[in-house]
C-alpha cells in the first residue's frame, strides 16, 4: 500500500473535526478533472507508515480523526489492518471512496473500522464510464451506497454521497436524473468543479457552473451545495 501524501491538519476535510489527511496512491477512474493525477497515476512521494503512525501518536491529542483518501483507498488489500491502527489510537476514521469495491467497504463497516464515509458518485448510470473515462462495474456502485443507506436507516452510520458538477458532463437533468437513481440517500453534497492548474485531462475542456447557478441546482434539486 502506497501512502503518496499527507495533509498534517484540516478543518474541512472531515465534518466536524479536526484531521490528519492520508492520500493513498493508485486509482482505477481516469476522471478528466481529477486535481491529484500523481495519486490516481500512483505516482508521488511514497511515505513509510511508521513515520506516520510516530506522527499521529506525538499530535492525536491535538486531532479527532483521520481521513484516508486518494486515488482509491479501498482497492488497497492492507487497508482494515491499517485503519485498525489508526483506531488503536483512539482516533475517529473518515473514508473517501469511488465505491467500486463494495466487499472491502462491507468488511470496514461491520468491523467497525470506519466511523464516516464519503462516496462519489460521478453522474447517471448512462454517464458513468463518460465521466470516469474507464469501464465502471454500475451494480458494485450501486452496492456499495446501498451499504452506506442501510447501515445509516440501521445504525445511524455517518456517511455522504457527493459529486463534482462540471457544466461539460452534467446538466440539471442529470443531477436529477442520478438523484432519482439513488432513493433514501444520505445528505447529498454538489460540488463546484475547481482547476487548480493541473488536472488529469488538460487537453479536455472542463468549466465550473458560476455560484449562482450551483446554488440553483441545489434550491432545485433539494441538495446541499460546496
Amino acid at each position: 500500500m502506497k501512502i503518496a501524501g499527507i495533509v498534517k491538519s484540516s478543518l474541512i476535510d472531515y465534518p466536524g473535526k479536526a484531521s490528519t489527511v492520508f492520500f493513498l496512491g493508485g486509482c482505477n477512474f481516469r476522471c478528466g478533472y481529477c486535481h491529484n493525477p500523481e495519486l490516481v497515476q500512483g505516482y508521488g512521494n511514497e511515505i513509510d507508515p511508521e513515520e506516520l503512525f510516530d506522527f499521529l501518536k506525538k499530535r492525536k491529542r491535538f486531532l479527532d480523526g483521520v481521513c484516508i483518501s486518494g486515488g482509491e483507498p479501498t482497492l488497497h488489500k492492507e487497508l482494515p489492518e491499517f485503519v485498525k491502527e489508526i483506531k488503536e489510537l483512539g482516533l475517529a476514521v473518515k473514508l473517501d471512496t469511488n465505491g467500486t469495491e463494495p466487499d472491502m467497504l462491507r468488511d470496514l463497516i461491520e468491523k467497525g473500522l470506519v466511523d464516516y464515509v464519503a462516496m462519489d458518485i460521478k453522474g447517471p448510470a448512462y454517464k458513468y464510464e463518460q465521466i470516469a473515462r474507464s469501464p465502471v462495474n454500475l451494480g458494485n456502485i450501486k452496492e456499495s451506497a446501498k451499504l452506506l443507506t442501510d447501515a445509516r436507516s440501521r445504525e445511524g452510520f455517518s456517511c455522504e454521497f457527493r459529486t463534482t458538477v462540471c457544466r461539460e458532463l452534467l446538466s440539471a437533468e442529470d443531477i436529477e436524473r442520478m438523484i432519482a437513481e439513488y432513493p433514501e440517500a444520505p445528505p447529498w453534497y454538489l460540488q463546484r468543479f475547481y482547476n487548480p492548474g493541473n488536472i488529469l485531462d488538460n487537453e479536455g475542456i472542463y468549466s465550473a457552473y458560476s455560484s449562482e447557478e450551483m446554488e440553483e441546482l441545489g434550491r432545485r434539486l433539494c441538495v446541499n451545495v460546496r
